[in-house]
């Protein structure tokens, strides 16, 4: 199941909102919980079983860390650390890249081993994370040990950020999973940042996602140059509205039962660098690196040799975790080539140059990234690149050119408007000019929701992008 579909939206939704309201504090994390649970399972049921064993392997670990850190049991604690994150890192393992290691070993003349043909648990890689944050937390004592297991399975399963995000770390909803208090300003907020989450997912992502679509598999006698580079723009909205709108939609629904998640993005597309873009983009990703990966690595301390080493590791498993596919650890190294570049010397130079040099210089650098990221075909990766820039043979523009500039000009234009901070400004300033802003904002809240819908209602293209991690 996902949120932008009719089912979720007029069927799941309210029959769990009504389920959650009515019922007394003591369920309602039960309640969340089954229902979770039934969303989950909406889509592949079978699967269940692994979530169920994570979770039950956290929370048995977790008591055992707390109990021998109590009894000053060091050792004892951090083996028990250790095998909660093994088992948990070992089912990730088993069904994200099994089939990866076999086919690249299977190229090694002489071997032949069988492919296990393994289906991917959806959002497998961000509840995984968070089971590790939470043993890590217990661990450290960053956060108090869950002793109530229906309690810790409602973290993990939580339906708004199962599927894609953010990564919400255990520390971060603790209390709330105890304590909480739904209000009616949180629920009208909630509600509100789900619509317009909604509205980027159906009215842009999808159809930047068609234009995309449609361009990346033009044969090269219709294609050209700026197509080329219309396609990897396409592609970046798509990815940008695709994943911002889930964020916000899942923030919106957290808030409307009472959790508050941390943002998962800051306008990522107006950054000044690729540092600056690292620390707007999926926030939630960047920081779960550095604070359990980098800095345990060492971080930037012991020498400029160990900084880099870690860096590299960082961002090869930052590819790694996207994708089970050469193109997302070309992408991560990729990433690691241009935060070296501006940590040793383009970061200063950076600073020196006009503003719009500079945002020029992180969009022209992220869209090619995307390009990298989209194809996990290696082939089609490297022609989509020499299209791009003119080693194909292409012509620099066509017809066909004129013709989607014309055709899906005003969208792109909208689209760029709209991942930038000023359609914000705008309503921001309109508050503190009239009166009814308040009846203007629920107007235009009320057209998203109902465009939304009736693009729903034509079996649009709906497809979201980060379920595959």
């Amino acid at each position: 199941m996902v949120f932008s579909s009719i089912t979720f939206l007029f069927a799941f939704l309210p029959a769990v909102l009504l389920a959650y309201y009515i019922s007394p504090k003591a369920v309602k994390n039960l309640i969340l919980m089954l229902f979770s649970l039934l969303f989950y399972a909406w889509g592949e049921p079978k699967y269940i079983l692994v979530m169920l064993t994570s979770i039950i392997v956290g929370y048995t670990m977790g008591i055992l860390t707390d109990d021998f850190k109590k009894a000053n049991k060091i050792k004892q604690a951090k083996i028990a650390t250790a095998l909660s994150i093994t088992v948990n890192l070992g089912i990730l393992f088993f069904f994200k890249y099994i089939g990866f290691f076999t086919e690249n070993i299977n190229n090694v003349p002489g071997i032949d081993i069988k492919p296990l043909n393994i289906a991917l648990p959806i959002g497998i890689s961000f509840y995984t994370f968070q089971i590790l944050s939470y043993a890590i937390d217990v661990y450290t004592e960053k956060a108090k040990v869950q002793k109530n297991i229906i309690n810790l399975a409602t973290y993990i399963t939580l339906f708004p950020q199962l599927i894609a995000g953010p990564i919400v770390r255990y520390e971060t909803v603790a209390e709330e999973l105890d304590n909480r208090r739904e209000n009616i300003d949180d629920f009208g907020e909630g509600a509100k940042r789900f619509i317009i989450g909604l509205g980027k997912k159906v009215l842009i992502a999808n159809v930047a996602s068609e234009i995309f679509e449609q361009l990346s598999s033009l044969p090269a006698g219709e294609n050209s140059v700026a197509l080329s580079w219309i396609c990897a723009i396409a592609f970046s909205l798509r990815i940008y509205f695709d994943f911002a709108g889930y964020s916000d939609m899942a923030i919106g629904l957290g808030k409307m039962f009472g959790f508050h998640f941390l943002e998962n993005f800051n306008y990522p597309y107006i950054s000044k660098s690729i540092t600056d873009f690292w620390r707007r983009w999926h926030i939630s990703l960047s920081s779960w690196f550095r604070d359990y990966v980098y800095i345990p690595l060492g971080g930037n301390r012991g020498g400029k040799i160990k900084t880099l080493r870690n860096i590299f590791i960082v961002w090869l498993l930052t590819g790694f975790w996207h994708g089970a596919a050469w193109n997302f650890v070309i992408w991560g190294l990729y990433y690691f080539v241009l935060l070296m570049a501006e940590k040793l010397f383009l970061g200063k130079l950076l600073e020196k140059i006009p503003t719009v040099f500079s945002r020029i210089y992180a969009l022209f650098f992220i869209n090619l990234g995307w390009v990298i990221f989209a194809y996990d075909d290696i082939g089609k990766l490297g022609t989509a690149l020499k299209n791009m820039f003119g080693m194909n043979g292409l012509s620099l523009c066509n017809q066909l050119t004129i013709f989607t500039l014309l055709s899906y000009g005003v969208f792109f234009v909208i689209a760029f408007i709209g991942s930038t901070p000023l359609p914000k400004k705008f309503m921001n300033y309109i508050s503190t000019k009239t009166k009814i802003y308040d009846g203007i904002e629920v107007v235009l809240l009320l057209v998203v929701m109902m465009l939304s819908t009736a693009f729903l209602a034509s079996d649009a293209f709906n497809p979201f992008l980060y379920f595959r991690f």
